[in-house]
């Protein structure tokens, strides 16, 4: 079959009306999902739909640049709980929209973000999501310039979510939560409690996610007139293994802490693992609070202390704010909240 016999004998979406009995529109409305229809309509458009295969034809019309718009989602880790979250978000709020999203995971891989976000750029995605803390430099500010002017004058949009902003004048959006103030609030929990000795197991101290979360630390003691130990500041990732390694480390030094606060979630998992190895009881002998909210937190034992942050509403937001300007929109910068979510694992500093 040639090319051209092959495009002349691919579904439209006329061809889904006519086969559902309904008008183009009523197709694009149900396809759309963002207009009323009824029950019976709907089933039979989804139904000419499967027969004709129209959906798998827009996807792959999607892919090539035409047809149903594309968002693109990359982030280093998509194995990470929180970014998972986050990629839900877009991912649903996408679909919900009208737009396909694709995800890509670079591990770190700064070439390979940005050959990815070329090819984003070729086919003319609507936006690209930039997810995750990194290393705030003057390099990284003028190479993420330059891919915000490249997809502007693409007619693309770039969103920075957790990222540092560029300054004024780029058009991006970086939407942000409250991450400082998180960590600012969480210590002052644990300091309310009577603890005085706070371990903190934090992460790469270049990664501006990790640096707000120390900040917040610091800043908590030293409202309350408290000078922290530097001893007490450990260095890691934001890994289940980094916070086993590192509280192990702080035993075997023979740290005298009675709190830790563990940079994310994960890491809190690795040190309550052990402190149990030790032989220590989570909150009797030590305190322990964590960062993120990820679900599995509330499952520990005992269930952990957080800084609940929105990750699915950061994602969907990313999408919404991203469809709703033109590329050479001026730089916009939003903040979203956090709080503490009080569990079990906090108690009282013994006397």
């Amino acid at each position: 079959m040639t090319r051209k016999s092959e495009d002349a004998s691919r579904s439209t979406i006329r061809d889904v009306a006519a086969r559902a009995g309904v008008s183009a529109s009523t197709v694009s409305r149900v396809l759309g999902g963002d207009y009323p229809v009824s029950a019976t309509t709907r089933e039979r458009v989804l139904r000419a739909v499967r027969d004709l295969d129209y959906v798998a034809d827009a996807r792959a019309k999607a892919i090539a640049g035409v047809g149903t718009p594309t968002l693109a989602f990359v982030l280093d880790d998509i194995t990470g709980p929180s970014f998972a979250h986050m990629a839900h978000g877009v991912e649903r709020e996408a679909t919900r929209l009208g737009h396909l999203c694709l995800v890509c995971s670079t591990e770190g891989d700064v070439q390979r973000e940005l050959d990815f976000i070329e090819t984003m750029r070729a086919q003319r995605a609507a936006a690209v999501i930039l997810v995750g803390g990194t290393a705030d430099t003057p390099e990284y500010r003028r190479r993420t310039r330059r891919i915000a002017d490249s997809l502007a004058a693409a007619g693309s949009r770039l969103v920075l979510c957790g990222r540092p902003p560029l300054g004024p004048g780029a058009p991006v959006t970086v939407i942000e939560y409250d991450n400082e103030g998180g960590a600012f609030a969480l210590v002052a929990h644990v300091l309310a409690q009577g603890h005085r000795r706070v371990l903190f197991l934090g992460g790469d101290p270049d990664h501006t996610t990790a640096q707000g979360r120390e900040r917040g630390y610091l800043d908590a003691h030293r409202a309350r007139g408290i000078d922290p130990d530097p001893a007490f500041l450990l260095h890691g990732d934001f890994t289940r293994d980094s916070g086993h390694r590192l509280m192990r480390r702080a035993l075997k030094e023979g740290l005298d802490f009675t709190a830790v606060v563990a940079a994310t979630d994960m890491v809190a998992a690795g040190a309550l693992t052990a402190l149990h190895e030790a032989g220590l009881d989570v909150p009797g002998d030590v305190s322990l609070v964590g960062y993120d909210d990820i679900p599995f937190a509330r499952d520990l034992h005992p269930a952990l202390t957080t800084v609940h942050v929105p990750y699915e509403e950061l994602g969907r937001l990313a999408v919404r704010t991203a469809l709703g300007h033109t590329p050479d929109t001026p730089d916009e910068h939003l903040l979203l909240g956090t709080h503490v979510v009080v569990r079990n694992s906090v108690a009282p500093a013994k006397s």
